[in-house]
């Protein structure tokens, strides 16, 4: 298949791929959140999770996004340097966001910052975002796809505390964060964590971190003890579905962290809303492909 062709097939698969998850959530998001619904008791949670899966059930059968923010489009590719199509995949990216634009369709949320303008195309000056991470000696590429909301991911938190702050610190503004906010991001949610350095290597791993599996932990064992006395922490809140009263704010916590200079520690917050519209995707050097996080599949 000629470089050309390739391109071509990349740019349908991936335009495909966003429409999908603009419709259907991933298998572990369907999951907990059925386990949530079954877990509280109070009738009007109840009835809010019976409307979430009927519109679920409804956007697949109707074959329309399953909310009506479609976000901006943000990709974490994760990609060899052998992949034969490493140097056309930003731009083929950029193309499928704006295929899906019609065929999904999805809404058009990209403005263009100081001009007022709306492109109509969901692409713009440096939209939608690309995170990269590049692996030697590998011809594979693993695409993580993602719908971040104006009211949830969005609008995250990041700040760098002085080391006498420690971790009762990282905890404190991640409260601070769900308490002040966390009722605007459409609950139950997923909170990503990001504890590192700086501002902007805490707020990539916060993000990063909701790309996590749901039931995953952190590989460290005292952040993976954080993540629970979080989330214990977050559902005794009591925002619960929407953010109308509940046992369960969370579908989970996710911790990513890296070292840190002796005198800062930096701390980000980002969520996903129930809606947690994310997609995973392996590409191997043919593009045959691999999707981890629905099943049953084609595109």
């Amino acid at each position: 298949m000629e470089k050309k062709e390739q391109v071509e097939q990349l740019t349908n698969y991936m335009a495909n791929f966003v429409s999908y998850i603009g419709k259907v959530l991933p298998d572990d998001i369907s999951a907990k959140l059925d386990e949530l619904a079954e877990k509280e008791d109070g009738p009007l949670s109840k009835v809010i999770y019976e409307t979430m899966k009927k519109n679920q059930a409804l956007a697949k059968e109707l074959n329309r996004p399953c909310c009506q923010d479609t976000g901006v489009l943000q990709f974490w590719v994760k990609c060899g340097t052998n992949f034969p199509l490493i140097g056309e995949l930003e731009a083929l990216l950029k193309e499928a966001v704006v295929k899906a634009t019609v065929e999904a369709p999805l809404r058009h949320n990209s403005v263009e910052t100081f001009d007022e303008y709306n492109t109509g195309k969901n692409v713009g000056k440096g939209t939608p975002t690309v995170f990269w991470d590049i692996v030697p000696d590998s011809d594979q590429c693993e695409i993580y796809t993602y719908m971040a909301g104006g009211g949830c991911t969005l609008p995250g938190k990041a700040m760098v505390l002085m080391p006498g702050a420690g971790y009762e610190g990282v905890t404190k503004f991640v409260m601070d964060v769900m308490t002040s906010y966390g009722l605007n991001a459409c609950p139950p949610l997923l909170v990503g964590v990001g504890v590192a350095t700086s501002v902007e290597t805490a707020a990539l791993l916060s993000k990063k971190a909701l790309m996590r599996p749901l039931g995953s932990h952190s590989e460290n064992e005292r952040a993976a003890s954080m993540e629970k006395l979080l989330e214990d922490g977050i559902n005794s809140i009591g925002l619960g579905p929407q953010g109308m009263g509940g046992k369960y704010s969370v579908m989970g916590v996710h911790i990513e962290n890296t070292a840190r200079h002796p005198s800062t520690i930096g701390v980000a917050v980002n969520v996903g809303c129930w809606s947690h519209r994310r997609g995973h995707i392996i590409f191997d050097k043919d593009l045959n492909y691999k999707i981890t996080t629905h099943s049953g599949v084609t595109l």
